[in-house]
Order: structure tokens, then sequence, then C-alpha cells
């Protein structure tokens, strides 16, 4: 449970003003299926998160055990020095737009995630619990809940977040989770 509920305010905290929520504003703003937009929000957050868990998870067994807790805790702690750094959307549409409001969301979320901050917190936290499923779940209920309002009142929600509050906040929060995975084997 642990794992799921650290993933779940992990990623969405760090979700809050990242390109990607940008993107579901653009998409909500473009296209009038709600529900299409969130069903390729989901399937392509599962997907993404899914290959990403499972790759912190293989990752951490090939980390020599005694440096493990060291490489993801210096990782907790880069992400969230990363989050202070405000994303812009950088996506590219392309043509993707024409196949309709789930497959570009599907496409476009998918692309977008690729190296985001949330998709590297996946693998670290995967990594960390040394569990893709929990993770998975988390990670997934995170992004769902920093995105799917942006669906349904994006301009209302977007103009009331404070991002370089949010951004601080995601930080301390990686910060201490990274300094706690340093020291935990030490007490």
């Amino acid at each position: 449970m642990e794992a799921i509920l650290t993933s779940i305010s992990t990623v969405a905290l760090a979700e809050m003003g990242d390109k990607t929520q940008l993107l579901a504003l653009f998409l909500a703003a473009r296209f009038p299926s709600k529900t299409a937009i969130i069903l390729g929000m989901l399937l392509s957050t599962i997907v993404n998160h899914a290959l990403s868990a499972w790759f912190g998870v293989e990752v951490a067994n090939w980390i020599p055990g005694e440096w493990v807790n060291w490489v993801i805790g210096l990782s907790f702690i880069a992400v969230g020095l990363w989050l202070l750094v405000p994303d812009k959307d950088d996506s590219e549409e392309g043509g993707l737009l024409k196949y309709g409001a789930f497959v570009a969301t599907f496409a476009l979320f998918f692309l977008a995630e690729i190296g985001d901050k949330t998709q590297i917190a996946t693998v670290i936290l995967a990594a960390h619990y040394g569990s893709v499923l929990p993770v998975l779940i988390g990670s997934t209920i995170g992004m769902m809940l920093a995105n799917v309002p942006v669906v349904f009142a994006g301009n209302w929600i977007m103009e009331r977040i404070n991002p370089v509050l949010t951004r601080r906040l995601a930080c301390l929060l990686f910060l201490i989770m990274g300094l706690f995975t340093i020291i935990s084997p030490m007490l």
C-alpha cells in the first residue's frame, strides 16, 4: 500500500504544470469527447508506466546491492531538483489530430511522457519498491488525478493552481524521499 500511496502523491504533484497537463488542456479545447480523451490518457499512461516500472525493477536488479539505496536516493533528489524547472508544451501534434480524440490523445500522451519527469519518477519508484504493479497503479492514479480535472475544467483550474508553489512542494517531497532512501539503511 505504501508503494501505491507514494506513487499517487509523487506523480500527481510532479504532474502539476507538466507538459502533459498542458497537452490535456489543449486536447480538451480541441475535441468535444471528454470520454475519448480520458480513455486515451488512461491507456497511454498504463502502457508507458508499465514499461517504466518494469524497467525500474530490472535496473535495480543490475545495480550492486550496496549501491542501490544511493543510486535510487540520488535519483529521487535529481528528479526533485528537475521539478523546479517548468515544462513547456513542446509536443508535436503533426497529423495525429485527424485520427480523433482517442488515438490523438493516446499517441500524444505516450510521446510526451517519454523521458518526462513522471516517467522517470515511475522508474525510480519501481526500483525503490522493487515492484511493478503497485507503482503502476499508483502512478496511473496520480496521472489521472492531475489530468482528468484539466480535461473538464482546464482553464478554471489552471488559473487557480500556483505552479511555482506546486513544483516546490513536489521538489521537497522528492528530496525527502531521496534523503530517506540514502540514510534509512544506516538507521
